[in-house]
């Protein structure tokens, strides 16, 4: 009997040792910090009208469940998902359009639009999942010689833009609360370096507003709207998600959020709350870029 006892310390003593020394890519927490498993998660998405998911850019890791959450919620909602991305600028809308209707080859599609560094490993999967399953792909985000504009002349810059300029961008006067602390901390962040200019929390301002602005565009009742930004346009329901509850309160948003921690058995204390879930992921992770 002392032998058994024995034996069966041992193997609890090696089953002890191989969990601690699990590697695992990442975790899933709620809001609160509470381990949270995938499907508990996608389950909630599901029954959202529009769904933020808050990239690191440069992480596989969200990259890749971006596209594994993608999959999930096709299932769940066939051809009443709809998507759109931070990536793609309003006025490339055109392109995407005439590459997913046959117009033009995916070579002309990828030389002319403006498409991001990491497009071919991260986002291009993306975009051909929509293509290929018959969803609308929508760019929300502000063409960036306008956010440029706005860093050099504050909100007053886009006045001066043409009646077709302006249909790029969110609808003027722009509202603009500088007390978010989403806009606040740009500044606080930027402070010791040189030539800060004050406009740049309005530059952020800009494009927020313009995505909220399109993904209401091109979102109707009954529909889930999965939108692909950097975290900082969703993090803490504030930037694109201020500018929402702006234009319709009654909305009803789930956010994910991608954060790195040095060690993800537990969520950070100054990761809780920042979203409805947040992937904890390890800070030592290959970057894409």
């Amino acid at each position: 009997m002392q032998k058994l006892k024995i034996g069966f310390l041992a193997l609890a003593i090696v089953a002890l040792a191989a969990f601690k020394s699990d590697k695992p890519a990442y975790r899933l927490y709620s809001k609160d910090g509470k381990s949270v498993k995938f499907k508990k998660m996608v389950d909630a998405l599901q029954d959202a009208d529009i769904v933020f998911f808050g990239e690191l850019h440069n992480n596989p890791i969200a990259h890749w469940l971006q596209l594994e959450i993608t999959k999930e919620l096709f299932v769940a909602k066939t051809k009443n998902l709809v998507l759109g991305a931070e990536m793609f600028e309003t006025d490339n809308q055109l392109l995407i359009d005439e590459y997913f209707n046959g117009d033009i080859k995916q070579s002309s599609f990828e030389s002319e639009a403006r498409l991001w560094p990491n497009y071919k490993t991260d986002y291009k999967p993306l975009l051909e999942l929509a293509k290929d399953s018959g969803l609308r792909f929508i760019a929300t985000n502000i063409p960036r010689r306008y956010a440029s504009l706005v860093n050099k002349k504050g909100f007053e810059g886009l006045d001066s833009l043409s009646t077709r300029a302006r249909e790029y961008i969110a609808h003027l006067p722009i509202q603009y609360d500088g007390e978010l602390s989403a806009y606040k901390n740009i500044l606080e962040m930027m402070k010791d370096m040189p030539h800060v200019n004050p406009n740049i929390p309005k530059a952020q301002a800009i494009k927020d507003a313009t995505m909220a602005e399109f993904i209401l565009k091109n979102w109707s009742e009954g529909q889930l709207f999965l939108h692909y930004n950097g975290s900082y346009h969703s993090d803490n329901f504030q930037s694109i998600i201020w500018y929402l509850q702006q234009a319709k309160t009654d909305l009803k948003i789930q956010t994910i959020s991608c954060v790195e921690q040095v060690n993800i058995d537990s969520l950070d204390s100054t990761n809780i709350n920042v979203a409805n879930f947040i992937i904890a992921v390890p800070e030592n992770m290959t970057k894409t870029y």
